[in-house]
This record gives structure tokens, sequence and C-alpha cells, in this order.
């Protein structure tokens, strides 16, 4: 699921920003072609909630690296504008997810956006149900 969502993230990204923005997915040591995006999540929690039904916490930060260092501020804040508008719904599998608590901060010239797409899962069960079922019954007349 975590893997879909970025996924998402990366093609709504690239409909909104095109081909001129790299959008990075692993960590990169060298080479980052600026301006870029690296999408990352930070800390998933599942928690089961009823019979097999999970809630799935799953907050992502997107960075963005700014091209003009002379108004990385200005392109930052540019840019966190556009993010809020194109990360608020994006398809996951066919299905849509709406973000929530989307945030940014600006630290060192670097965007760092947040936005949760939170969801249940429902697990399926891997035995077969019962296909009949006979039940007798008899009243007792108190004797």
């Amino acid at each position: 699921m975590i893997n879909s969502i970025i996924e998402a993230i990366s093609i709504a990204l690239n409909a909104e920003f095109g081909d001129d923005y790299t959008t990075y997915t692993e960590e990169q040591e060298q080479g980052l072609k600026e301006p870029c995006f690296f999408i990352s999540t930070l800390e998933p929690t599942h928690n089961l909630f009823r019979d097999r039904r999970n809630f799935r916490r799953q907050q992502f930060c997107i960075q963005f690296f700014p091209a003009n260092l002379d108004r990385a501020k200005a392109e930052c804040n540019d840019t966190a504008e556009r993010l809020c508008s194109c990360l608020e719904t994006i398809t996951v599998d066919g299905d849509l997810m709406r973000a929530d608590k989307m945030e940014h901060k600006i630290v060192d010239n670097v965007l760092n956006f947040f936005a949760n797409y939170d969801c249940f899962m429902v697990k399926k069960y891997d035995c077969e149900p019962m296909e009949t079922l006979e039940i007798k019954g008899d009243v007792n007349d108190g004797g």
C-alpha cells in the first residue's frame, strides 16, 4: 500500500510540475538534478480497529529542492501552494484518497511538505465459509 501511495504522489507531481522536475523515491548520495522532489514515508502505523479492519495512519514527506538558491524561499512558498492543490486527492489503485493534515516548513532552503493518507484496510479471510447448516429443535412442554 505504501509503495502504491508513493507512486500515486509521483504521478500527481509529474502532472502538476511536468518533466522538468525530477522525482526521487530512494536516497541519492550524489547527483541530485534540481529542481527535484524526494518522497518518503514517516513512521506508518497499523492499528487493529474491529474484527478484520485495520486503521493505517500513513504520513508522507515530500521534500522540494529548489533550483534557484537566490530565490529559494520564494520558490519553496510557491511550490507549497501548488502541492496543496495537486496532492489534495490522489488516485491509488483506481481509488481516490484524500490527504489530511497537510502542512509544510522550510528548513535550510528545502521545502518539507507533509501529508497524511490515512485509511481503513479490510483483511480477507483465508478460510471457506460453511455451505450448509442443519438445526433441529424440539419444544419441551414441561414434562
